[in-house]
């Protein structure tokens, strides 16, 4: 009963503070577009957009990673490392959705990674 509980926490830390940041990153910043530039800045603000939708993932952490899969792997993206990680975070969330978050740390660990790689080249616009 543990693992599951574990799991879920791991989970929440990386999806709460994405849809935190998505839900105020709403509007893009001309610091975040001159750093990134506005092809690789609309791709970012897409991808936030996909993960502010679906359900709450403090109330259904399972649920919220189901939701993001499909959204994520639609996504036309222009710059090839982003859709990388993207993809990346599409599987660790199907991961963690087809264990139901029992997966435990192994699947939480996962999401946290693909989060943090799509963070870094959107430059903390999309999960913190």
């Amino acid at each position: 009963m543990r693992a599951p509980a574990a799991a879920t926490a791991a989970f929440l830390v990386v999806a709460v503070p994405v849809l935190a940041v998505t839900a105020c990153g709403s509007s893009s910043s001309t610091a975040s577009t001159a750093i990134l530039g506005s092809s690789l800045q609309q791709d970012c603000t897409n991808v936030a957009d996909v993960l502010s939708d679906g359900p709450d993932p403090g109330a259904d952490s399972v649920g919220y990673a189901q939701a993001q899969v499909l959204p994520l792997r639609q996504l036309t993206i222009s710059d090839p490392a982003l859709r990388r990680d993207v993809l990346a975070l599409a599987d660790a969330y199907q991961a963690y959705s087809t264990g139901k978050g029992v997966g435990g740390a192994a699947a939480a660990a996962q999401v946290t990674k693909a989060g943090n790689a799509v963070n870094s080249i959107c430059s903390g616009s999309v999960a913190s």
